[in-house]
Formats: C-alpha cells, sequence, structure tokens
C-alpha cells in the first residue's frame, strides 16, 4: 500500500476493460490503495479470472459487461451501489483501435470503435453519475490518447473517438462540478501492451526517435497517473487532459 495518503483506501472503484494491458495495471494499483475495485471485460474470461487469482488479498472482482450496453452498464452501476452504497471512482478504460487507411474501412470499422470509445465512455458515466451525485463525491478518469490530438496514420476512426472523449471530458467536467464530481482524462502516448504491439513492430525504431524520453510507456506508468487523478491530491483538478506520452512527436 502507498506510504502517501491518497484518501483512496475503503472507495469503491469501477474499471472498464480491466482484464489486461493499463487497465490490469489500473485495478491492481487501486487495489493495492485499499479500494475495492471491480472491472468489467467483454471475452477473455481466463485474463480475467487470472487477474483476481494473482491478488490474493485484494478485493477486486471481475464483472462480464459489454460497455456498448447500456442496460448492462445500468444494471451494474446499481448493484454495486445496492451492495456498498458508494462508488467513489469510474475508469472509463475499454476501448479498442480497428487500424487502416480511410479508403479501406469497412463500416464496422467506424461504428465499433465509436460504438466502445465513445458511447461505451458515455454509457458508464450515465450510470455511476446519479449515485455519485447523490453523494457529492466523485471522480471519473476517460482514456483518451495522444491520437485524439495529433495525427497518425491510419488512425482517421480512432483519432475521432478519443477527440470526442476528450470534448467530452471537458463539457462533463462543467456539468458535474457543483455536485463536486472530478472530471478528466489521461492520454498515453505509445505503452508496450498486447493493443499496441502491431504498431510498435511496424514502427520499429522510428516511434521511439519521436519519443523524448526514448522508450516506450509501461502500464504502470499510465496507472500511476489515473491514481493520481482519483486521489485526494488531485481534488483542485477537473476538466484536464493528462499527457503521459515521454514526450512524443516533440522530439
Amino acid at each position: 500500500m502507498s506510504t502517501i495518503e491518497s484518501g483512496l483506501s475503503g472507495g469503491v472503484a469501477i474499471v472498464t476493460g480491466g482484464s489486461r494491458g493499463i487497465g490490469r495495471a489500473i485495478v491492481e494499483r487501486l487495489a493495492g490503495d485499499g479500494m475495492e475495485v471491480i472491472f468489467t471485460y467483454l471475452g477473455n474470461d481466463d485474463a480475467a479470472n487470472e487477474v483476481v487469482a494473482a491478488n490474493e488479498g485484494k478485493t477486486i472482482s471481475a464483472k462480464k459487461v459489454d460497455v456498448r450496453d447500456s442496460e448492462a452498464c445500468r444494471e451494474l452501476a446499481q448493484e454495486i451501489f445496492d451492495r456498498t452504497e458508494r462508488i467513489d471512482v469510474l475508469v472509463n478504460n475499454a476501448g479498442i483501435i480497428r487500424d487502416n487507411q480511410l479508403v479501406a474501412f469497412e463500416d464496422a470499422d467506424v461504428s465499433e470503435v465509436l460504438a466502445t470509445n465513445v458511447e461505451g465512455t458515455f454509457n458508464m458515466a450515465r450510470a455511476v453519475l446519479p449515485w455519485m451525485m447523490m453523494k457529492r463525491s466523485g471522480s471519473i478518469i476517460n482514456m483518451s490518447s495522444v491520437s485524439g490530438e495529433k495525427g497518425g496514420r491510419g488512425q482517421t476512426n480512432y483519432a475521432a473517438s478519443k477527440g470526442a472523449v476528450n470534448s467530452m471530458t471537458k463539457a462533463l467536467a462543467v456539468e458535474v462540478s457543483k455536485r463536486k464530481i472530478r472530471v478528466n482524462a489521461v492520454a498515453p502516448g505509445v505503452i508496450e501492451t498486447e493493443m499496441s504491439e502491431a504498431v510498435r513492430e511496424m514502427a520499429g525504431d522510428k516511434v521511439k526517435s519521436e519519443i523524448l524520453l526514448k522508450r516506450y510507456g509501461q502500464p504502470e506508468d499510465i496507472a500511476n497517473a489515473v491514481w493520481f487523478l482519483a486521489s485526494d491530491l488531485a481534488n483542485y483538478v477537473t476538466g484536464q487532459i493528462l499527457h503521459v506520452d515521454g514526450g512524443f512527436k516533440m522530439a
């Protein structure tokens, strides 16, 4: 457990897409600071079960929920609040990529990315907000990307989805500020995960040459940023997009 008093211990967090990569690191970071963490996943039962099994002694549970299903999101939030009487943190991490040249996109390459990355974020935020508003407290952290502000070949669909997440984050921060709910986003750069493997292999050393710190990020780098924004240490931070990218495209 952290030696810094974060104010998170005893709280309840929901992390979407928490079975692998960045999501798993976030789950373990928050749970390691004394939170009960419920994470969602979509298809990989083995990966989800492994997260729970590997974190014996921490209060972590997995729920198979499709964030594109607004009713399933509402039912999850209702179930958690009925049992715990609180939802303190929501991390909207679930996301997909379908990279290709725009002229080569199938319809599903656009609709599925927008449905998961944008509608999924809307659905979960809408599901938890009534309970946060009732308590007049809470922190929502949305997962953005450097792609939301920096152009990248083959990522027009993904970039559009993350640009939408950035705009939503700022608008929602304004909307719920009077209820003492904070809304921020974390924008990772190139992180060593399964999701980014194809991009890293295709780009080779060229990508590293565009990163000031000359290395790829680790899932824990993103988890630490999420932990900060969720914690009391960030209680005067809202409506912000925190870039955790090693200085990507500044070199």
